[in-house]
């Protein structure tokens, strides 16, 4: 007890007495007076109190003047800064001022003569703090052959000029260093080089016009307060292992202590190694193929000094062989009766499980009852999935990860085509959770003969199978929350499989959804006509306009001349074909019609609007007449004997205009008839007198062609024989129309003519008129006859035929009785008795 009170006391004995002697060589300080004054030349100004105050202090401030020749017309004033306190007339005056602030006050004394001021004498006060006690005072070396530093915080601001003094002993001498650091809160002090094996106490003292103050003592040995420097090192994995490294770091010769710490780079908890008297450590349990973060720090006594400064180091371990099981679904589908398609998948190992970088798969294919794979069965792809073509039968599919250490134990799933002997889980549900989560729940299957080992649950887009993530649940689970590649306002496809001694069963799928909204857009409708309504068909609402499972749809079906409300037909989604018949529409009337979508959330806008309208009874009765009609003519007019009787009744029921002369029926006609014995056929036939002819002579008929199309008929006669291009011959204005003969036929011509006009006179005509409608392209005329009149045939010429009534009644629009006036008659034909054409 009495050791434990000596030693403190001889300790505040060295440091008043070093403190003291340090102030007498050093530090310098007098006591302030009881006041402070001012002298100057016009008079004097006082304060009660000395020129460093504390804040709440009261001052009396005075101002005496010095004796003016005219002070009577001055007032005495005291200022502080720039606001005046008090004045009066006369030579002095006094104040009392309540000091509230820090810092420095600045009073003056002035004289106030006429509005002018001038100023007689002033005097400045500081508030301040005395200083406190500094506190936390530290020294430290850096490295063995530093400079120590010491440190510590010197309390509230004083606001008045403060020194800071650190007194260094020894024991035997006092040494005094004077602070140089201008910062407010913290005090910095380099030292000089210290003894490696002397005690030192360290004082530090604050002083200013308010007060002073000491810190407690500090008492150190180098060795206490030297921090080393942190050492470099080096980490090396034994044989290439990836749970064991050994360290190595050169320290410097007094540190030989150190400590180690170490983490993976994704974690953040330190595992330490303490007490390492060595350059070399070797560590064990380390995670292959994962990044660590290593940190030393060392010190040069095992229970004194101070530890230095972390140095680090990354590096990642080497790989190791996979020890993970990967977890594998599959899926089948039948190609053909004698072909499967089978598609495999597997999750990638964690990378604690893959403990490397995970280079290929290997996906055997086993057929059941089979105790080796047959040749190609084994398969090696880097992908997460495989997909072939195999004999229909039921296999065992195994899958391996390899990295550059080697291969995971291998992980088998067998399928299985008779699944539907192996029941379904019942009462399978999805409820929407939020935040991309959804919870299915199912009840177990039916009891069978074979035990339920599990279950499997699948999800995927509801318009999009891929990717299918799945998970694999113990028996015991009969729910899930999946999260995984969920989305909000998404509709997703969810089954449910039980796994019997590793097969699946089958599958009970349910719609389900995280987050759902009214559709953006509603279904694009068509519409079929019926005899009594219509069909309605629809398109699906596009996926991103879906935002979540469609519930339902509605169809609404309104007449347009109404302002009631539309018909309404509910369609839900369970409907396999995207169709619906709508029956009793009144025909004849409008109707509109539109579709809308539904989810949870709601009702979306309507699609696109159908017109609807049926036909009435009417207009179906003229549309099947019209083209009954137009059938049973085609049919007709294809056979030729009823095409004539249709032609003919048709020449006595269609109107015609006014008749035109037959030339049968001409004077000349009749008298070439009687005397037909007598007539030869050269071109004196028409050689008689001229003043025998009733009619004029005629001898060349222009060449006629027959069409029925108005356009091709200008204004052109019928009969002539200048109109064409001067060298004589016809024009020949159509092509496919075959010209009557001219006179380049010779002969031939001159006696056909006459013939032709013989057989119009002496065969009755069927009707009073010409009319025979063309109908082919092949003109009806006789050839060019050559040879003597006796072994000439007659003609056989259908009136009809030669004048077509179409052309007829085209080209020659005339009323009444046809004269040969109107026909136009070349005589160069008719040669007269002399030899001389008939003019």
């Amino acid at each position: 007890m009495l050791l434990a009170w000596i030693m403190p006391a001889a300790i505040w004995l060295l440091v008043h007495f070093t403190a003291d002697a340090c102030s007498k060589g050093n530090v310098t300080t007098s006591k302030p007076p009881r006041g402070a004054a001012e002298i100057c030349d016009k008079g004097n100004m006082t304060a009660s109190t000395t020129p460093h105050v504390q804040p709440g202090t009261s001052i009396t401030l005075s101002c005496q003047l010095k004796p003016l020749r005219d002070a009577r017309q001055c007032r005495t004033a005291i200022f502080f800064n720039s606001s005046e306190l008090i004045s009066n007339y006369g030579s002095s005056v006094s104040t009392e001022f309540l000091v509230r602030t820090y810092g420095k006050h600045m009073f003056t004394c002035k004289i106030d003569c006429e509005y002018k001021k001038k100023l007689i004498c002033g005097i400045d006060i500081e508030s301040g703090n005395p200083p406190d006690e500094p506190r936390n005072v530290s020294c430290i070396q850096y490295g063995t052959d530093g400079r120590p530093t010491c440190t510590w915080d010197k309390g509230r601001l004083t606001y008045i000029t403060t020194t800071y003094v650190m007194q260094l002993s020894n024991g035997t001498d006092v040494l005094c260093f004077s602070e140089a650091s201008q910062n407010k809160k913290v005090g910095s002090l380099a030292l000089s080089k210290l003894n490696f094996d002397s005690t030192y106490t360290v004082v530090v003292a604050a002083s200013n016009e308010l007060g002073s103050a000491f810190s407690q003592p500090l008492i150190f040995m180098l060795v206490d307060i030297v921090k080393p420097h942190p050492p470099n090192f080096l980490v090396e994995f034994e044989n290439s292992s990836a749970t064991r490294c050994t360290f190595f770091w050169p320290g410097e010769a007094p540190a030989q202590h150190c400590r180690l710490r170490y983490r993976p780079l994704t974690g953040h908890t330190w595992s330490t190694v303490e007490s390492l008297t060595s350059e070399k450590c070797s560590l064990y349990g380390l995670e292959p193929h994962t990044a660590y973060e290593f940190q030393v720090s060392c010190k040069i006594h095992p229970e004194r000094g101070l530890w230095s400064d972390w140095r680090t180091y990354q590096t990642r371990t080497p790989e190791a062989a996979p020890t993970g099981l990967l977890d594998v679904w599959y899926r089948q589908q039948d190609v053909d009766p004698l072909r499967q398609n089978i598609s495999v998948f597997w999750k990638a190992l964690s990378k604690s499980e893959a403990r490397g970088r995970i280079l290929r798969y290997t996906v055997t294919f086993t057929a059941l009852g089979q105790q080796i794979p047959w040749a190609g069965a084994a398969h090696v792809t880097t992908q997460t999935s495989l997909t072939r073509v195999m004999p229909r039968g039921d296999y065992r599919i195994t899958v391996t990860a390899e990295n550059s250490k080697g291969r995971s134990p291998p992980a088998s799933v067998v399928t299985n085509l008779g699944t539907q002997d192996l029941p379904p889980p019942r009462k399978v549900s999805a409820v929407a959770l939020g935040n991309s989560s959804i919870l299915v729940s199912w009840k177990p299957p039916v009891p069978s003969a074979v035990p339920v080992g599990g279950y499997v649950v699948e999800w995927a887009e509801a318009q999009r199978p891929e990717p299918r993530p799945w998970v694999k649940l113990p028996a015991s689970n009969l729910s899930v929350v999946i999260a995984e590649h969920i989305k909000d306002n998404t509709c997703y496809q969810i089954g449910v499989s039980a796994l019997y001694r590793g097969r699946a069963g089958q599958v009970a799928s349910v719609r389900g959804y995280s987050r759902a909204k009214a559709p953006s857009a509603g279904p694009q409708v068509y519409t079929t006509p019926r005899a009594d309504g219509v069909v309605v068909s629809w398109e699906e609402v596009p996926v991103p306009q879906q935002r979540g499972c469609i519930v339902g749809y509605h169809i609404y079906l309104q007449r347009r001349d109404r302002q009631a409300a539309p018909e309404l037909y509910a369609v839900p989604t369970t409907t396999a074909e995207r169709s619906l018949p709508i029956t009793r529409l009144q025909p004849g009337l409008p109707y509109t019609l539109w579709m809308t979508a539904s989810t949870a959330a709601g009702e979306g806008p309507r699609g696109n609007s159908e017109l609807v309208r049926l036909e009435g009874a009417g207009d179906w009765m003229t549309v099947v007449l019209t083209c009954s009609f137009l059938i049973f003519s085609a049919c007709v007019c294809s056979v030729p004997p009823a095409r004539k009787a249709l032609h003919s009744l048709l020449s006595v029921l269609v109107p015609h205009s006014k008749a035109i002369p037959d030339p049968a029926n001409a004077t000349w006609a009749k008298d070439y008839t009687a005397m037909k014995a007598e007539l030869r056929w050269p071109s004196s036939l028409f050689l008689h007198d001229a003043g025998g002819f009733e009619e004029p002579e005629m001898t060349q008929v222009e060449e006629a062609f027959a069409k029925t199309d108005p356009l091709a008929l200008r204004d052109e006669p019928l009969f002539g024989s200048s109109g064409s291009g001067g060298d004589g011959h016809w024009p020949l204005t159509e092509p496919g129309y075959r010209a009557l003969p001219s006179a380049a036929d010779g002969e031939g011509y001159e006696q056909q003519l006459p013939d032709l006009y013989k057989k119009i006179a002496g065969e009755p005509t069927a009707h009073e008129y010409i009319a025979n409608p063309v109908t082919g392209t092949a003109a009806p005329y006789p050839p060019p006859v050559t040879g003597t009149t006796d072994d000439r045939p007659d003609l056989e010429c259908n009136p009809l035929s030669v004048f077509p009534r179409t052309l007829l009644a085209s080209v020659l629009p005339y009323e009444g009785n046809l004269t040969l006036d109107t026909v136009r008659i070349n005589s160069s034909s008719f040669p007269s008795v002399s030899g001389q054409p008939v003019q």
